[in-house]
């Protein structure tokens, strides 16, 4: 490979949570264990070499004053979308920054919905999305994801119309590819919920940050692509920070084709007078949308392939009781484990505690709506994936 993503960085001290922080638990990792750092979703690799050179070329000029964006940052997005996501259409004036995927989510909200009128959402949900729409005083209403024979994901259409119809929603969070469950959505799954949607005369805020991070087999669909209905409809959310590992910069931005919904997010964006791109941000794109950030991509998707069936296989074969859907996209696992909890006696409270206590630093999975739930990151080197599911057989399940 051209990168690397073998090296195992020590990251104690960069201002990094996933390895400075354990998540609260009355837990500590035992003496004789490495810390592997599998929670938050952010990676252990090195980010793209163009990504800092542009950054600090841009750092070499002692001026840092008021700016607008550089042609270049939409240009770069407008290829991107193309050569990624196949889109042939979208202009400059169809895209706007957003401090982040959820400060859009929020700003769309805002925009289309009065406090007290609820949002629909597929379960398991993003915490992300559950904190920021309850703080804005609007209920959320879930409709369950199931799995199929197969074990896949898959939306329940008639529970969605049913929902929308019974609590008088006109606005949905639509997540592809769907955190924390890893489906990529085929282009008919996409359509019948657009289909739903449009029956329900609803604004669709679709958050594709992990459009990126599809496995080597799946490719993305655009929520937006599926019909023009769905593209005047929809509220896209895109961001090279999950890509590249660059959520400490900050900066995503939003793709609305329909001027009306355009304006008024963009009102909503900034009555708070800081919904404001920084420079470094800005770089941190162009150096992210080179030629070698496309190179970068495709050997990072291939090692999260690897890393993902390496894992997927070793709980099949290792951990039984414990079950999964093997994603399509992301770099996360979402376990349930109650099968194994109930055959051994044990609460998931004890499960989460003896991982943590031997270094393998995973998510209790319950906030997302699952009881039995652990979440686990498997953007780190193969070398930790492999001794964390080791310490896991050995000393937890």
């Amino acid at each position: 490979m051209k990168y690397d993503f073998t090296t195992i960085m020590d990251r104690l001290g960069k201002d990094a949570i996933a390895v400075d922080m354990v998540p609260a638990f009355p837990a500590k990792v035992k003496e004789g264990f490495s810390v592997i750092p599998m929670w938050v979703a952010d990676m252990n690799f090195a980010t793209c070499p163009t990504i800092q050179e542009a950054m600090i070329e841009r750092i070499k000029h002692p001026a840092f004053g008021y700016f607008e964006p550089r042609e270049e940052y939409f240009d770069l997005i407008i290829r991107w979308q193309k050569e990624r996501n196949h889109v042939t259409d979208l202009q400059k004036d169809h895209i706007g920054y957003e401090n982040g995927v959820l400060g859009c989510v929020n700003s769309a909200i805002a925009a289309f919905t009065s406090p007290g009128e609820a949002v629909l959402l597929h379960s398991p949900t993003y915490i992300g999305f559950t904190g920021c729409i309850t703080s804005m005083g609007r209920p959320i209403v879930h409709s369950d994801l199931v799995r199929d024979e197969k074990g896949i994901w898959r939306m329940d259409y008639e529970d969605m119309d049913r929902k929308l119809e019974e609590n008088k929603i006109h606005c949905a969070v639509f997540c592809s590819p769907h955190n924390p469950c890893g489906r990529v959505w085929e282009r008919e799954e996409i359509e019948k919920a657009m289909e739903i949607y449009k029956k329900h005369d609803c604004v669709v805020i679709s958050d594709e940050i992990w459009s990126d991070l599809t496995l080597e087999g799946y490719q993305h669909i655009p929520t937006q692509s599926v019909s023009e209905d769905a593209r005047n409809r929809t509220v896209a959310v895109y961001a090279p920070s999950k890509t590249f590992n660059l959520a400490g910069l900050i900066g995503s931005y939003h793709i609305i084709y329909n001027k009306m919904l355009r304006d008024r997010v963009n009102k909503a964006s900034g009555l708070t007078h800081y919904n404001s791109m920084n420079v470094l941000s800005m770089y941190a794109l162009i150096g992210a949308y080179q030629p070698e950030g496309y190179e970068w991509v495709d050997e990072l998707r291939h090692v999260l392939t690897e890393n993902v069936n390496y894992a997927y296989d070793y709980i099949l074969s290792h951990f039984k009781g414990v079950s999964l859907a093997k994603p399509q996209g992301t770099y996360m696992l979402y376990l349930d484990c109650e099968e194994w909890c109930r055959e051994h006696g044990k609460t998931l409270d004890d499960l989460y505690r003896a991982g943590l206590e031997v270094g393998v630093i995973w998510q209790d999975g319950r906030p997302f709506h699952r009881p039995y739930a652990i979440r686990m990151n498997l953007a780190v080197p193969s070398a930790l994936v492999k001794e964390a599911f080791r310490r896991l057989d050995e000393y937890v399940f």
